[in-house]
């Protein structure tokens, strides 16, 4: 893990629902303080490197560091297969429960939650990376329906996931071996946008929808602050995944926004993932309702 070695993440279990919708990751960890967990997402496999979203990289990330009880959903039974292989491609010997399943559907993630708990004892680390976009449209030229699909996956399933991870947290005892003013019995970071925080033309939804998975992340962390449970959120900008820049056309369409951070270039899933697993880890013990920005300088310019 390079500058995560650090971390040490022995024998974690880590539970992980992935979707070119959606997708959450949970784990559990019964012997080290401070290991983490995170999600995967389905990997499309483009000639000549494997180019997978922000979850399947969090995913590989956490494995790396040692994560070895995976669960993983996926609307897609094809994509779900490719994400089981690209991690036991890690670690051959890591275990995972895979269930294809819709996030947004609140009896699949209080099914799928329980059954996380059922097989692992408890859940020590959440991570949701929902995210579709939605048509670029304005408020006029959007229907309901549009608007809603970007919502129920966007803000509603990770909201759906959060709460049922955390009404398990909640009764679990806090990790062993931790110092006595840093313990926690959870982490959850949620994954929202610079367009929680900023916006643009025609995305109206999904910056609202966005926005508002950054403020549930800030509502929870002061909710769930005396349970010992920390809640924080990542905001990527612009990053190189099939959902953005899945063909030539969407990717010369962001090349204006690009230019606008400071960086100028595109983000990488492995930069987002650093930042989950740090938001997860006991290095970010005093961290808490934080919306974490990593967009190449996108906001401030």
């Amino acid at each position: 893990m390079g500058e995560y070695e650090q971390l040490k993440f022995r024998s974690s279990e880590l539970m992980q629902a992935v979707s070119t919708k959606h997708e959450f990751a949970l784990a559990r960890d019964p012997t080290a303080p401070d290991q983490v967990s995170a999600p995967a997402v389905s990997e499309p496999r483009n000639s000549p490197r494997e180019r997978a979203g922000i979850g399947a990289a969090v995913a590989k990330a956490f494995v790396r560091a040692g994560c070895s009880r995976i669960v993983l959903t996926d609307l897609n039974k094809a994509t779900l297969a490719d994400t089981c292989d690209a991690v036991r491609g890690i670690n051959p010997e890591v275990q995972i429960y895979a269930h294809d399943g819709d996030i947004s559907d609140e009896g699949f993630v209080e099914t799928l939650v329980d059954e996380a708990v059922g097989r692992f004892q408890r859940i020590d680390y959440s991570v949701q990376c929902a995210g579709i976009r939605g048509s670029s449209l304005r408020s006029h030229e959007m229907t309901t329906d549009e608007f809603d699909l970007v919502n129920r996956v966007n803000y509603r399933g990770t909201w759906l996931v959060t709460r049922a991870v955390i009404r398990h947290m909640v009764q679990q005892e806090s990790l062993p071996g931790q110092h006595r003013i840093r313990k926690q019995r959870g982490a959850v970071v949620n994954v929202a946008s610079q367009l929680g925080i900023v916006s643009r033309p025609g995305a109206v939804a999904y910056s609202a929808s966005k926005a508002a998975v950054v403020n549930m992340t800030r509502a929870d962390a002061i909710d769930y602050s005396q349970n010992g449970i920390r809640v924080n959120c990542v905001c990527p900008g612009i990053i190189d995944t099939p959902m953005t820049t899945g063909n030539t056309g969407a990717r010369e369409g962001l090349q204006p926004a690009i230019e606008i951070a400071p960086m100028k270039r595109i983000g990488l899933p492995e930069e987002i993932a650093d930042a989950v697993l740090f938001l997860c880890s006991g290095e970010a013990s005093f961290v808490q309702g934080h919306a974490l920005v990593v967009d190449g300088g996108y906001i401030i310019n």
